[in-house]
C-alpha cells in the first residue's frame, strides 16, 4: 500500500509540474498555448502581466485605444507594450515539439548544476511618491530591516521586516547627514548604513537613526557600488578611475582605518558584491557608457585574495541564451551564487558559483520594469529594486 501511495504521490506531483509547465505557456485570458509569431506572439504589459497579441487586439479595439489589463486593471495604450522575451526565449528552447520545460532551461553552455528554486513576489515596497528613481538596496541581516537609496528630498528610506517605513534620513543640504546624489547603499554587519554620494565623490555612513558618522574623501573619481564584508569592511568601486577599493573604518568612532585599491584597469565599474562565505567578488563592468541600447556589460569574479577566477561578458552570454543580457546588479545567495539582473528581459538570473560560472538559470522572468539593484535578506528572501515603478519587490522561494 506504502508503494502504491508513493508511486500515486509522483504521478500527481508530476501531473501539478505538468500543469504548471502549461499555465506559463498559456495566455490566461484565451488559454490558447502562446507562439514565436502572429496573434499567439505573448506581449508585456507596463504592469508585467502577459497577453497575446490576440487577446491585447481584442481588447483595444480596431481603434487601437488604450486598455485596461484584465488582471489588475491598469492601463495602458498599444505602445506602452513589448514582447515578452523570457517567454519567446523559451518557446525557442522547447522547440515546435515542446519539451519538457525545466530540463530545456538546464541547456546551454558552462557547466551544469543544482538550480536555486523559482521566486515568488512576496511584497512589494514604496512606489512612485515614495521612492524617486531608487538606485541602491541593500539588507541588514542581523534586524531584517532594507535600506534603500533614492532621490527623494530624503535619500535614505529604512524599512521594517514587514514594509513598514521605519526612518527617512539624508536631505540633501541638512548639515551632518546630507546626500547630495546617492548611487549605492551597503549595511554592515555592525549596524551602520554606508552610501556612495556622486554629488561630492565622497563615501558616507550613518547610523540607523540617520546621524552622520563619516564622510570618506580619498581623491574618488567617482565611487559607485559597495558592498560590505562579514568583518564591516566595505568593497567600493570607482566608476571613473576603473578601480576596485577595500575601506576598513571605526564607524563607531567615526574614524577611517584604510582605504585601499586592490584592483585596477577595470572598465566603468559599477555593480560589485561579495560573498559571504568564501570572500569572492564579483564585479559588474560596462564596457560602453551609452546604455543597454549600444552598451554591453561584462562580469568578473574574483577569488578572496583578488585572482581573476572567470569572466562573461554580453556576447558570451548571448552564446549561453538567445537574448542580449545588460546586467545591473548583482549579489550572491547563500550557497554562493552569483546572480543578476538583466534590464534588456526584465529578468532577474543565477549564473551559478564561481567554479561553474556561468550557467544559466532564470529566477524572475516576469513583473520586473527595470530592476537596478538586488540584497539578499537573513531569510533568504531576494530583494528586487525595481527602478521602473520607483519600488522593492521581495521575493521567497515557490
Amino acid at each position: 500500500m506504502a508503494a502504491g501511495m508513493a508511486a500515486a504521490a509522483a504521478a500527481a506531483k508530476e501531473g501539478e509540474e505538468d500543469e504548471a509547465e502549461l499555465s506559463l505557456l498559456e495566455c490566461r485570458v484565451c488559454f490558447e498555448r502562446y507562439g514565436p509569431g502572429g496573434q499567439r506572439r505573448p506581449r508585456n504589459l507596463p504592469c508585467g502581466h502577459v497577453l497575446c497579441r490576440g487577446c491585447l487586439g481584442a481588447l483595444g479595439g480596431p481603434e487601437g485605444r488604450r486598455l485596461e489589463c484584465p488582471f489588475c486593471r491598469r492601463a495602458c495604450g498599444p505602445a506602452e507594450t513589448s514582447d515578452c522575451l523570457p517567454l519567446l526565449q523559451l518557446l525557442e528552447v522547447l522547440g515546435p515539439a515542446g519539451g519538457s520545460l525545466p530540463a530545456a532551461l538546464g541547456r546551454g553552455g558552462g557547466a551544469a548544476g543544482p538550480a536555486p528554486a523559482g521566486l515568488g513576489l512576496r511584497l512589494s515596497l514604496g512606489g512612485w511618491g515614495s521612492l524617486v528613481n531608487p538606485t541602491g538596496v541593500a539588507a541588514c541581516r542581523r534586524s531584517g530591516r532594507l535600506v534603500v537609496a533614492h532621490d527623494g528630498k530624503k535619500r535614505i528610506h529604512v524599512f521594517g521586516p514587514s514594509g513598514s517605513c521605519l526612518q527617512r534620513f539624508g536631505e540633501r543640504g541638512d548639515a551632518g547627514n546630507d546626500i547630495k546624489y546617492p548611487l549605492d547603499v551597503t549595511v554592515t554587519s555592525d549596524g551602520h548604513v554606508v552610501v556612495t554620494d556622486g554629488g561630492d565623490r565622497s563615501v558616507k555612513a550613518f547610523d540607523f537613526e540617520g546621524r552622520g558618522v563619516l564622510a570618506i574623501q580619498e581623491g574618488f573619481c567617482l565611487p559607485w557600488g559597495l558592498d560590505a564584508t562579514p568583518e564591516s569592511e566595505v568593497i567600493l568601486t570607482d566608476s571613473e578611475a576603473g578601480a576596485l577599493y577595500r575601506l576598513a573604518a571605526d564607524f563607531q568612532k567615526g574614524k577611517l582605518k584604510k582605504c585601499q585599491m586592490i584592483r585596477s584597469q577595470l572598465v566603468s565599474p559599477r555593480g560589485v558584491a561579495v560573498s559571504q562565505t568564501s570572500g569572492a567578488i564579483v564585479v559588474i563592468e560596462h564596457l560602453k557608457a551609452q546604455g543597454p541600447s549600444n552598451g554591453s556589460t561584462r562580469v568578473k569574479i574574483f577569488s578572496a585574495e583578488m585572482d581573476l577566477v572567470g569572466q562573461m561578458d554580453s556576447f558570451g552570454l548571448n552564446l549561453i541564451f538567445p537574448s542580449k543580457i545588460y546586467t545591473m546588479a548583482v549579489a550572491f545567495d547563500k550557497e554562493g551564487r552569483v546572480v543578476v539582473t538583466d534590464v534588456c528581459s526584465q529578468a532577474v538570473i543565477c549564473l551559478g558559483k564561481p567554479e561553474e560560472f556561468p550557467i544559466f538559470n532564470p529566477l524572475i522572468s516576469h513583473g520586473l520594469s527595470y530592476p537596478v539593484g538586488l540584497a539578499y535578506m537573513a531569510n533568504n528572501s531576494l530583494a528586487v529594486l525595481d527602478s521602473g515603478d520607483h519600488s522593492v519587490k521581495i521575493y521567497s522561494s515557490t
